[in-house]
Order: C-alpha cells, then sequence, then structure tokens
C-alpha cells in the first residue's frame, strides 16, 4: 500500500480556511491547539512601538494636551475611584 501526500501552498486567509476544512478531526484539534498558543499581541506591540517612534500618533498627543489645558480631563485617581 502506498501513501501519497498531497501539499498545499496557502498565503491567502480563504486557502488557509479551505485547507483548515480539508483536515481530519485529530488534524483540526491539533491546529487548533497550535492556534490559541500564538501569541498574537506581539504583532500589535511591535506595531504601536513602530508607530510611536514615527509622528503618527503625534496627534493623539495633541489632543490630549489641549484637553488638559481646557479643563476637559480628570485625574485617573478620581476615575479608578481611588480619591
Amino acid at each position: 500500500m502506498r501513501a501519497y501526500v498531497i501539499l498545499f501552498h496557502v498565503s491567502t486567509v480563504p486557502e488557509i480556511i479551505d485547507a483548515v476544512k480539508r483536515l481530519n478531526e485529530e488534524q483540526k484539534n491539533q491546529f487548533l491547539a497550535k492556534l490559541a498558543e500564538i501569541d498574537f499581541d506581539d504583532a500589535w506591540d511591535r506595531q504601536m512601538e513602530a508607530d510611536g517612534t514615527t509622528d503618527r500618533l503625534d496627534f493623539l498627543w495633541k489632543d490630549a494636551k489641549r484637553e488638559i489645558a481646557e479643563g476637559k480631563t480628570r485625574p485617573l485617581d478620581e476615575l479608578l475611584g481611588h480619591e
């Protein structure tokens, strides 16, 4: 008896979804377990760090300083109930 392996190159979300649908239950469970282990926050953190080193977030700081100057803010302790 010969075993055949069919390899699929998947690079788009629809292709990945189709490939996952073709997995048997055990393989799907393994895939989902591995997927759950991935720390996707690291990509968010890298993007925020990159944006922070450029001028992309400067508008937020300018808005915050303006609102503080206009008295539109409250101390964090007050908001958290730690008065």
